[in-house]
């Protein structure tokens, strides 16, 4: 990853409509060219970067393994898949951005002081 290309990360400041638009042209597909020969061979998910990111961020087990079938036999398609990881990081970033305006001056100076460590070698 680049820090100087905006693109080639998902940060947790982008709204909404930079994460759909970086998914959307920038995360590498493993579908195949057409949609007829998608349906037919499938997915390759080992190359399938909206894929990868699901297995990390999706919290259902089982879902991410229904979208290992689906997509990687053919009925699902490039498209389904990176509208669901939209939704995911969107939801992601939206948590973040909430508890992170949460915070307040008194925390952070809570959590910067100068506090004694525990004794662990006695």
């Amino acid at each position: 990853m680049s820090a100087s290309d905006p693109n080639s990360a998902i940060y947790v400041t982008d709204s909404a409509k930079e994460i759909k638009n970086k998914i959307n042209r920038y995360a590498f597909s493993g579908g195949q060219d057409s949609i007829e020969k998608h349906r037919e061979l499938g997915a390759n998910l080992e190359v399938d970067i909206p894929f990868k990111y699901l297995s990390f961020f999706l919290d259902d087990d089982a879902k991410l393994e229904e979208i290992r079938k689906e997509y990687g036999a053919g009925s699902m398609l490039t498209g389904e898949v990176k509208q669901l990881l939209i939704q995911v990081l969107t939801e992601l970033v939206e948590r973040h951005r909430r508890a992170r305006a949460a915070v307040t001056d008194e925390m952070v100076d809570a959590f910067m002081a100068v506090r004694p460590l525990p004794n662990m070698f006695n």
